[in-house]
């Protein structure tokens, strides 16, 4: 078995047992061939033969393990840290699939349909792309999960967007967008605590510390969603439009009992209930609204829940965009995920990149030196790891002590970590986030790169204002609920 463990020789020799608990410190060499790898491997696989990612990412986790095999790194090392990588990616995992499930009840009790119905009546196309930013950013806000608001808002206006003649690339762009505002600002979003807990700051602090890069960057999002909603001024069709709001009011129950599965979300979000019970209780409750209303069966529920919904109102556009969903539909991102994590968990957990970091250290001579440093980092983290997780913890680990000499607050540096960390991972095709984004919205991630403005925007003007000194606050400039009092320590 892969994962089975070795017995201990019963003549009580002791050698494998030291061999297997000395330290293993690879080269800075083979660091750099596992992480050139990657990156070769995925470039070939994105760009020459226009592949998924799963084989790229096995061939590179294949030549680490060579690399290791020729470094001397025992077995029970390489196992542990497959294991301690592969079980980040279980409460990823389950969330993925409360999300798959939740968008197959989503659609089968008419939520969706109910929302792509009004979203057309009501919205107009120069303004859409704004619009689905900001329901993205409220969505994300409420749960603290970009995640949450692409599986259920981001699903529903990409139905919106299509109905108004909008490029599906742009709506794409406009609800990551939004949805990594959420995610960054969110106090109950996940990266939002894990960012001052590893710069040793406050989180409400930190949140306070972000509206400084994060209010411009969205400002500027916005801007660019309005003036790129002008070219489709004029492009929603009456007929289309009409086509597609008789098929879906002949094809579902528009009742205003469709809108309690994403007001139960809210609710639930607003009293700060964890992301996964309020996924399982949403889409339980449209489960039951589909039997109530729409007529569906336990046993179909269950197929949809499970499989996915298949729609066959006769109209192609919106059968397309209906047919999703499905708890096993999100094996794709999942397998993704798990590869990823693994191939990352190794790296982190048997010193590859803690040899890479040492040789990156280095002493600064300007905040915006490694203010920019930080950020770019993170952003590399990400690209490496595929994780934003590992991405905010390493660029922590590696910049917390230039941090200190300076005499800098906490939330400068868990500021810069998000800034990086957080919204970049959307838009890097095998990040765990990014995988996801793609896979729901059915939108490549190098189609809706461009127009996921808020996502490139923000390192941009957190660099901006590292170099212009501006919001990079040492201790005593401003109140602080925590601050780095031992400055020299590292």
């Amino acid at each position: 078995m892969f994962m089975s463990k070795k017995n201990p020789e019963p003549n009580g020799n002791s050698s494998n047992i030291n061999e297997s608990d000395a330290e293993f410190r690879p080269s800075f060499g083979a660091a750099i061939i596992c992480v050139l790898s990657l990156i070769i491997f995925m470039a070939v696989s994105i760009f020459f033969f226009d592949q998924k990612m799963h084989v790229a990412m096995m061939a590179s986790l294949g030549v680490t393990l060579l690399v290791l095999k020729i470094e001397k790194c025992p077995w029970s090392k390489i196992e542990s840290a497959i294991m301690r990588g592969g079980e980040l990616m279980i409460p990823t995992a389950m969330i993925l699939y409360s999300i798959g499930a939740l968008m197959g009840a989503w659609i089968a009790s008419g939520t969706v349909p109910m929302i792509i119905y009004w979203g057309l009546k009501i919205i107009s196309p120069s303004v859409f792309l704004a619009t689905a930013c900001i329901a993205c950013m409220l969505t994300s806000l409420a749960t603290g999960s970009s995640w949450s608001a692409i599986g259920t808002a981001g699903v529903a206006l990409m139905g919106v967007g299509m109905g108004l003649g909008v490029n599906p690339a742009m709506t794409a762009g406009a609800i990551v967008s939004g949805s990594a505002f959420g995610d960054k600002m969110s106090p109950l979003s996940d990266t939002t605590n894990l960012a001052p807990a590893v710069a040793e700051g406050d989180v409400f602090d930190h949140i306070k510390a972000m509206f400084f890069t994060t209010t411009p960057s969205i400002l500027i999002a916005l801007a660019v969603f309005l003036v790129l909603g002008f070219k489709f001024s004029g492009n929603a069709e009456s007929e289309t439009i009409a086509g597609i709001l008789s098929a879906l009011n002949e094809n579902f129950n528009l009742n205003i009992l469709t809108l309690i599965p994403p007001v139960l979300v809210i609710a639930l979000a607003v009293l700060k209930k964890p992301a996964f019970p309020i996924l399982l209780i949403s889409g339980g409750t449209a489960a039951l609204i589909a039997m109530i209303v729409q007529g569906y069966s336990l046993g179909e529920l269950f197929s949809i829940m499970e499989e996915g919904f298949v729609s066959n109102t006769g109209n192609p556009d919106i059968d397309s965009l209906l047919s999703r969903g499905g708890l096993l539909n999100m094996n794709y991102t999942c397998s993704l995920g798990i590869i990823a994590m693994v191939y990352g968990g190794i790296l982190e957990h048997l010193g590859f990149l803690e040899v890479c970091l040492e040789r990156m250290k280095f002493v600064s001579k300007s905040v915006g030196t490694f203010v920019c440093s930080t950020v770019v980092s993170c952003i590399i983290f990400n690209i490496i790891t595929a994780s934003q997780y590992m991405s905010i913890i390493l660029g922590g680990r590696l910049f917390i002590g230039e941090f200190k000499k300076k005499d800098m607050l906490p939330q400068t540096l868990s500021r810069c970590l998000e800034d990086g960390g957080t919204v970049t991972s959307l838009i890097v095709p095998w990040n765990v986030d990014g995988a996801f984004a793609g896979a729901t919205l059915g939108v490549p991630v190098l189609s809706f790169l461009p127009f996921a403005v808020f996502n490139w925007v923000v390192p941009i003007v957190s660099i901006t204002f590292g170099f212009l000194g501006k919001f990079q606050w040492k201790t005593g400039e401003i109140k602080s609920t925590k601050t780095y009092r031992d400055s020299l320590e590292v």
